[in-house]
């Protein structure tokens, strides 16, 4: 996933209103119309959520019949997933060394006969 990509996937998911209809596309696909229905909105204001969502890679449409519905795709996530999982294992790591040095810091203390409040025993 190019960094563009990634960033109209980020860019169509800061709505909530899409946040939800990706939620409900989760569970089934369903049509524009079905999708409208909870929303006080009308269905062309849902449509245009949907093409920021099949721009950004997130919902295809197919044709079944005479009805046209959403289809979430999932492997999209999959990618935003490895993505995050990068840097939380960076930021992990960051933390790991963090405590190493803390722990360091505080046989330093220990060892020159100082409390962690810096006051000597």
């Amino acid at each position: 996933m190019t960094d563009d990509q990634l960033s109209q996937v980020f860019s169509a998911l800061a709505d909530p209103t899409r946040r939800d209809i990706v939620a409900r596309l989760a569970v089934r696909d369903a049509t524009v119309n079905e999708l409208a229905e909870p929303y006080d909105v009308s269905v062309q204001a849902v449509s245009k959520h949907i093409r920021v969502l099949e721009d950004a890679g997130l919902v295809s449409r197919t044709r079944d019949a005479q009805r046209r519905p959403c289809h979430l795709e999932a492997e999209v996530f999959d990618l935003m997933t490895k993505w995050i999982e990068r840097y939380r294992r960076e930021a992990e790591e960051r933390f790991r060394r963090l405590d190493v040095v803390l722990e360091q810091l505080k046989d330093e203390a220990s060892e020159d006969g100082t409390t962690q409040e810096g006051q000597a025993s």
